[in-house]
């Protein structure tokens, strides 16, 4: 592997690597880890998003698409985790992924046809509302995190619009490379800034080790408890039928028709990377679109590429030093970078909605509903606190309440197209197109 191949790989990496530790860090916080186990669970993160990626380059008889794709955590679980996480105990979050994983690997020939469920108006309403969802959260960390006693402070405020100022000036006056790191970028700024004002403290890094091995089932064994399975289970298909689209972008940049067999090996590597993100106590993990971009960009459409990204990930998955120092990125620089990358996903999901015929009522009438009770659900969660206790965890979260929506909503407007044959060509053509 030669210098050229790895400084590319090392791009990758980069482009990615805010997206990749800002999940971990926004769960444990949430979830109220320690300092030690908030910088296992980025290093595990960045060690299984390296495993994940070499797992799709690795194309064989059963699994990998080998395309140049770049697996990361899915925003798509944020939420989805916290909630399960807060009502059921971490150990039940990581038997919903596992048997998320599992399903998602033995039925991969079967995904396919269900790519019909979720044409433009179904995946474009589901990304919309996943942004909006998480916004909030994003919001509460620029003032300085939830309960902290300087909430809203003047510093803190300074602290978040820096860190977003970065971004936009970087996207205004720089192009290609340094444009797709701007979230890095400006996370690196808003930190240094904090550490002048005395604000990030290095100890935890000082003792964290160099070197450390995987432990499966670090947070204790998995439990399996229905209601968090089910929606895990929509999470995931949720992320197979992003990866969809991306594939499709990624055949057509590479001049490789996708074909059904390859979905399959893509769909049964990302159920094995969901399932080894379960066993290792990590998180479901799907193809990063903003690495599609880099490839374009690059003009290099090796998959040697991004087994090298693969392995540079591995290798900073077993250092917990390089873990520890995502750990001290105090709550109002990831506050700024967050509300940025969530606005981003929002906007995505408008750019998937602006291919929906809106002369049809009925396309309308999905988002609408779907986006309300979505936002509803997130906005007062205490909304189906009446329900049965294995229910209630499946609905009230506003992104699973309204991919649900969308997705029956669109099955009961559209049943006779969905049914017609060569619908799902069609849908995964459209995937393609918005992604």
């Amino acid at each position: 592997m030669n210098s050229k191949v790895v400084s590319l790989g090392f791009q990758h990496v980069m482009a990615m690597y805010a997206g990749a530790i800002l999940v971990p860090l926004l769960v444990g916080r949430a979830l109220n880890l320690s300092a030690e186990q908030l910088a296992y669970l980025v290093a595990i993160d960045l060690l299984t998003c390296g495993i994940a990626t070499l797992l799709q380059a690795w194309q064989n008889k059963y699994f990998g698409i080998g395309l140049p794709v770049v697996l990361g955590a899915s925003f798509v679980a944020l939420s989805p985790m916290i909630a399960i996480g807060s009502e059921y105990g971490i150990p039940a979050v990581y038997g919903a992924i596992i048997a998320a994983g599992l399903f998602i690997l033995i039925f991969a020939r079967y995904l396919g046809k269900l790519v019909k469920l979720f044409p433009p108006v179904v995946t474009g309403t589901v990304v919309t509302i996943i942004g909006l969802s998480l916004i909030p959260s994003g919001i509460r960390n620029m003032a300085g995190g939830a309960g902290n006693p300087d909430f809203g402070s003047l510093e803190n405020l300074m602290l978040s619009m820096g860190v977003i100022a970065v971004i936009i000036v970087a996207n205004r006056f720089f192009k290609g490379y340094v444009r797709s790191l701007s979230v890095l970028l400006g996370i690196m700024a808003g930190t240094l800034a904090a550490t002048v004002m005395g604000r990030v403290h290095f100890e935890e890094v000082a003792e964290a080790s160099w070197f450390h091995l995987p432990q499966p089932f670090y947070f204790g064994m998995p439990t399996f408890e229905i209601g968090p399975i089910l929606t895990m289970l929509i999470v995931g298909l949720v992320i197979i039928v992003e990866s969809t689209g991306v594939f499709f972008a990624l055949g057509k940049i590479c001049d490789r028709p996708v074909t059904q067999a390859d979905l399959t090996r893509g769909y049964r590597a990302e159920g094995l990377a969901i399932m080894i993100g379960g066993i290792f106590n990590a998180f479901p993990y799907n193809t990063f679109a903003q690495n599609v971009g880099l490839v374009q960009l690059s003009r290099n459409k090796s998959t040697n590429v991004v087994v090298a990204a693969g392995f540079i990930l591995v290798f900073l998955g077993l250092i917990p030093k390089v873990a520890a120092l995502a750990t001290i990125i105090p709550a109002p620089v990831l506050g700024g970078a967050t509300v940025v990358l969530f606005g981003m996903v929002v906007s995505s999901g408008i750019k998937m909605l602006g291919s929906v015929d809106f002369s049809n009522q009925q396309n309308a009438l999905i988002i609408a509903c779907s986006v309300s009770l979505g936002l509803g659900a997130t906005v007062v969660p205490e909304l189906f606190s009446q329900l049965p206790h294995a229910l209630r965890i499946l609905v009230s979260d506003g992104v699973i309440t309204g991919s649900l929506t969308a997705i029956f909503l669109n099955i009961f407007f559209n049943f006779r197209d969905i049914s017609a044959p060569g619908t799902a060509h069609q849908n995964e053509a459209g995937n393609a197109r918005v992604s």
